[in-house]
């Protein structure tokens, strides 16, 4: 082929990529018109990045979207969610042009920011700022975890993300960004937009930091590239380079402009939304030279598209060839560690206490830690610097750290909202069972990662201990009393708060089994193991609620939570010294005992009998179970535990002074 002949070929190609990314930017313009609704300055100026990434860097097979082996993309400021559904829809995916203008309306496959599980090719949920950064970090955690323990031939690909001002200015990503350096996860690729243009002006308005200098202190290898956003073979070049960075990872900086090629919005703050007019749309179609027609995709644009998507078809098909011959005898072990299950019988691994102990349930967690990790393949478990202190412990187990990909002890540093967020990529990452530990106080730090664990059904772990004001002499700083019931509040969190060892032991039985995140809180001190527990924990925790200590025909029901169901069935005794009957309820998961039937929830609070609950906590919301309740509903105070709960009444003797009053 001559020069000429080869040069025309050259030009056509690039031409047709041109027209091709004026495609998407078109899209990006027509959808949120549409829904009169959504962000288009910001795609519009990245859709050269995505199209370099979907049609000359990424791994991936739009056709089989689970492929085990893919690269995942993310979001992160996943108001531009737009740019990543058209990429979606031109690659492939199983999402229509008709998707496309259901943009924003109930019950389409595009919503305002994208969610993993509804939309296909979405690997985890972003729009709050800074989540998606810290969720890539988790995945990166886990894609290294997965090639370490089953090589490169089963496991091999990258992590890739656009992050945005709004992501670096949040303090997630700083603690995301800081672990990520030292744990040095070379396979993470985070591509920062550097636009210049928040909701409320320019971003110097508040941010003037160097943040090329900022991630090299972190330990990130960093490019630079100035005014690169259009340049295809620049953005490919940097992009080809940070993937061959094998022991840190990588940060692009990229300056964009807002809206491009817009004639009036370019670089205006109001394009970070909904700015354009159908004039401002058709004037920007012109200079592109495109029709009017709202939601167009010529037909070569869409062969070149649909060939970017198929081209992984081939290393899938491949992958799915050679993949059995490396996972030859250990195909249980693979299946259980991508699915965060156990192997056949982890049940039987599972501690039982006898009615003469009294572990704290943070102990017994622990034990209960020690037994699951070597029969759940999956199974890693840290905390924020509080590993001892929260029964996160591995006994034996490689630490997480530069050098040893597949450490199953992780140490998340005093980080605990990344932490979260990091627990939330690794389970949608696949191949890891994550388990976070802090103190209930702190769960304050993580509730937005916790939060989008429970929206996004993030299969994790979160452990919370020293759980009430019987933490003692910290004081009430450290003394959650609100903690538990705003827990309770989140839809999707499963919040067990198990009364002794036994309980414990069947919490983390429902945490295994189950599909979501669940949260564990658990006691700083020591508690009895009830004489029931034993025979009637497995199934009364799966139920949320059942009955630790009955009598013929109960006068009252004594109903409470945590280490309060030992305090409840000493004031059974008082009361029953004094002639009364008395049934005391165990109610460790309220959400779970709420989705049983009437039948069963009759059987266990048995309505029209008087009710009082107890619980080392605010009171609020116990009025749906209970007459009367024992609680606190105020802060702490610095003393000893026990002291503190005495005169705050969390007592036997004060219990059974409120059912005696309501006894009348």
């Amino acid at each position: 082929m001559s020069n000429t002949t080869t040069d025309t070929a050259a030009a056509s190609d690039a031409a047709l990529e041109r027209r091709a990314i004026d495609v998407v930017r078109g899209l990006a313009m027509d959808a949120p018109a549409a829904a009169r609704s959504g962000h288009q300055g910001t795609a519009m100026a990245l859709a050269p990045l995505a199209h370099v990434l979907w049609s000359r860097i990424m791994r991936y097979d739009a056709s089989a979207p689970d492929w085990p082996d893919r690269d995942r993309f993310i979001l992160s400021c996943g108001h531009a969610s737009i740019l990543q559904y058209a990429m979606l829809h031109l690659t492939g995916y199983d999402l229509s042009l008709d998707d496309l203008r259901e943009f924003r309306q109930w019950g389409s496959r595009t919503p305002g920011h994208p969610e993993v599980g509804h939309t296909p090719g979405v690997e985890v949920t972003t729009g709050p700022l800074g989540q998606g950064f810290a969720s890539g970090v988790g995945m990166a955690i886990a894609e290294q975890s997965l090639r370490a323990r089953f090589g490169d031939e089963v496991c091999d690909h990258h992590i890739w993300a656009i992050v945005s001002d709004g992501d670096l200015s949040e303090g997630v990503s700083h603690e995301a960004a800081s672990l990520a350096g030292h744990l040095g996860l070379g396979r993470l690729v985070y591509v920062y937009d550097d636009n210049h243009i928040s909701i409320d002006g320019p971003t110097e308005l508040a941010l003037t930091d160097d943040a090329a200098k900022r991630f090299e202190a972190y330990g990130w290898h960093v490019q630079s590239l100035g005014e690169a956003s259009e340049d295809l073979d620049a953005l490919e070049q940097a992009l080809t380079a940070a993937k061959d960075v094998e022991d840190r990872p990588s940060l692009i900086v990229v300056r964009s402009h807002i809206a491009f090629p817009s004639p009036r919005l370019t670089d205006a703050a109001a394009a970070h939304g909904l700015a354009f007019t159908p004039e401002d749309i058709a004037d920007t179609k012109q200079l592109m030279g495109m029709t009017d027609e709202a939601f167009q995709v010529p037909d070569d644009v869409a062969a070149f598209y649909r060939d970017a998507g198929s081209r992984g078809r081939v290393q899938r098909l491949d992958w799915e060839q050679r993949s059995p011959a490396s996972l030859a005898g250990r195909e249980a072990e693979w299946e259980a560690t991508l699915g965060a299950r156990g192997l056949p019988g982890w049940e039987e691994a599972l501690p039982s206490y006898g009615a003469d102990g009294h572990p704290a349930t943070r102990v017994a967690s622990g034990e209960c830690v020690a037994a699951l990790a070597p029969v759940v393949p999956g199974f890693v478990a840290g905390a924020a610097d509080l590993i001892g202190n929260t029964g996160t412990k591995l006994p034996g187990a490689p630490v997480l750290e530069p050098g040893t990909p597949e450490g199953t002890q992780v140490h998340f540093g005093i980080r605990e909202h990344a932490m979260g967020s990091i627990m939330v990529g690794a389970a949608h990452h696949g191949g890891l069972l994550p388990v976070g530990g802090t103190f209930l106080v702190f769960s304050d730090y993580m509730r937005p990662a916790v939060r989008l664990a429970a929206l996004s059904r993030a299969k994790c772990v979160f452990v919370w201990t020293h759980d009430s004001v019987g933490v003692g002499e910290d004081g009430p700083t450290h003394q959650p009393v609100e903690h538990v019931m705003s827990l309770r509040l989140i839809p999707g969190l499963t919040v067990i708060r198990p009364a002794d060892g036994n309980e414990t032991a069947a919490a983390w039985r429902v945490a295994v089994e189950g599909t979501g995140p669940v949260a564990l809180v658990l006691s700083r001190q020591n508690t009895p193991v009830l004489a029931t527990t034993a025979a009637r924990a497995a199934d009364g925790v799966d139920r949320g609620g059942y009955v630790v200590h009955d009598a013929d025909a109960p006068e009252v029901v004594l109903v409470a939570t945590g280490t309060e169901v030992a305090t409840a069935v000493e004031a059974a005794g008082l009361l029953e010294d004094g002639g009364r009957s008395v049934r005391v309820v165990s109610l460790p998961c309220w959400s779970r005992f709420d989705a049983q039937d009437d039948a069963y929830r009759e059987s266990v609070l048995a309505p029209g009998v008087p009710t009082v609950s107890v619980e080392a906590g605010v009171t609020l919301g116990w009025e749906r179970y209970a007459d009367a309740s024992v609680g606190i509903d105020r802060f702490g105070a610095s003393a000893p535990g026990s002291v503190v709960l005495e005169r705050l009444g969390i007592t036997a003797t004060h219990v059974a002074e409120v059912a005696a009053g309501l006894l009348g």
